[in-house]
């Protein structure tokens, strides 16, 4: 009897404590800038938006069930009278007569309960992971509509420069054709291109709104409200390429994957260790009245006689499950370093791209229009010619902005660690249509301007659980 009474305390110290499991550790975010607009945005959306405080509240829910795990199972209270005979109570006359009150408490196999918080664990790092991919996505659209912003207004000041030089052109023409050195077709040109700029302006202004919006959205501000800018595209600072491995780490949905893994394999444990018994410690005590009072003690002993259809079962649906867990990593991997590899050979491209045009092409472009422009006021240039020059020049200088804004959009996705393609950054209309068939001409919001050579699969999403 002493050795059953010992039983109790010897199972609950035979349980093992919880293993610590690596966990998963987001990459910072911060909303520091060195814009202290960008900052502003970045704090307010962080802060307040309510897909993060939803995440948060995921992780905190999953980390609530780690100690649930490992907590014995609850006991049971038993009541009860034994009699003998039915016409009356023989409690205190009988000595088989008397009040029952047991206490049952059950305690599984020494392993199981530390396996079960080790699965726990692993869930917050699934958890951690989906809200690290919450912050990265919210960050990196913050990100991408500030730069389309920026884009877009300074389109609009090369829309304003565009009018100048055009009512210049405009006023050249007129003078001209009355003093009957032009012709009337060269001053018709110029109020039509004029004109069209109207229309080009409410294209941006209405892009201009949208995007707005979608950033007052984005910082739980109302939808037209105002962000007021200092700075322009050519002032966001370039960061350093990551490496692949640097991305790696920096992958919600790589730490998730593996995460998954390591939960299954603690599941796979825990079903093998579900092959042995579980136990339950009996004390009771039995009053009789005036007899002395009885009381016992007992250990029953679970038995797992299916183990052959019940855990030898479920043994092979986690091996399974751990296999199909492990091509998910290296899926998730190869498509990662995919991603990295094309948006370093894209943001290298547009850096020459952009360097090119800093050093060459917006120089050129700039001379050859002011010089056709002089050679028009003296007569020795056609109208057509000076058109086609400013053409040049506002196409050049619109495709450098789309350039700066591309190469951010790379940026952007890179430290993102996104899966899909790099979703490019667009404005609206640069100009009117006949300003858009310069040899040069940007692209506009109708052509959505992309970066070559990018994959359009989105690749596989945060893993299921």
């Amino acid at each position: 009897m002493r050795t059953l009474l010992r039983l109790a305390p010897a199972l609950v110290l035979a349980a093992p404590a919880l293993a610590q499991a690596p966990h998963y550790n987001p990459p910072a975010i911060s909303p520091q800038a060195a814009d202290p607009v960008l900052a502003s945005l970045l704090a307010d959306a962080l802060g307040k938006h309510p897909d993060v405080q939803k995440a948060d509240a995921a992780v905190r829910m999953d980390q609530e069930r780690i100690p649930q795990a490992g907590v014995l199972p609850d006991p049971s209270l038993s009541l009860g009278l034994q009699n003998d005979g039915f016409k009356e109570l023989q409690i205190g006359k009988m000595e088989t007569s008397y009040y029952s009150i047991a206490f049952t408490q059950p305690f599984p196999w020494p392993g199981k309960r530390g396996l079960r918080k080790e699965v726990a664990a692993a869930g917050v790092d699934l958890s951690e992971a989906t809200r690290s991919r919450v912050l990265l996505g919210l960050e990196a659209d913050v990100r991408r509509g500030y730069a389309a912003l920026l884009l877009i207004r300074g389109q609009k000041e090369l829309l304003t420069q565009q009018s100048v030089f055009l009512e210049q052109a405009e006023r050249l023409a007129r003078t001209r054709y009355e003093v009957g050195q032009g012709s009337q077709g060269d001053l018709l040109r110029a109020q039509l291109e004029l004109t069209r700029l109207k229309q080009a302006a409410w294209s941006l202004e209405a892009e201009e709104r949208s995007t707005l919006a979608g950033l007052n959205r984005l910082r739980q501000h109302a939808p037209a409200d105002p962000i007021a800018t200092t700075a322009v595209l050519a002032d966001l600072p370039e960061p350093g390429l990551l490496t692949p491995e640097q991305v790696e780490a920096r992958s919600p949905e790589l730490a998730g994957a593996r995460a998954s893994v390591r939960q299954t394999e603690k599941l796979l444990d825990l079903a093998k260790l579900d092959r042995r018994p579980d136990f339950a410690v009996t004390a009771g005590i039995m009053p009789r009245g005036s007899l002395d009072p009885m009381w016992q003690v007992g250990v029953s002993i679970s038995l797992p006689i299916y183990g052959r259809h019940k855990q030898q079962r479920a043994i092979a649906e986690h091996e399974h499950h751990r296999l199909g867990q492990g091509a998910e990593v290296e899926s998730v991997r190869t498509l990662l370093r995919q991603r990295t590899e094309e948006r370093t050979i894209q943001i290298e491209t547009l850096r020459r791209t952009r360097d090119l045009y800093r050093e060459g092409l917006l120089v050129q472009s700039e001379a050859n229009f002011k010089a056709s422009l002089a050679q028009y006021e003296t007569g020795r240039a056609s109208f057509l010619s000076t058109l086609e020059a400013l053409n040049g020049w506002v196409g050049d200088q619109g495709a450098y902005l789309q350039t700066l804004a591309q190469l951010q959009a790379q940026h952007i996705a890179l430290r993102e660690a996104a899966l899909g393609p790099t979703t490019p950054i667009s404005g609206g209309f640069l100009a009117s249509a006949s300003l858009a068939s310069g040899a040069a001409a940007a692209p506009t919001a109708s052509t959505s301007a992309k970066v070559p050579g990018q994959a359009q699969d989105s690749g596989p999403a945060m893993p299921k659980m």
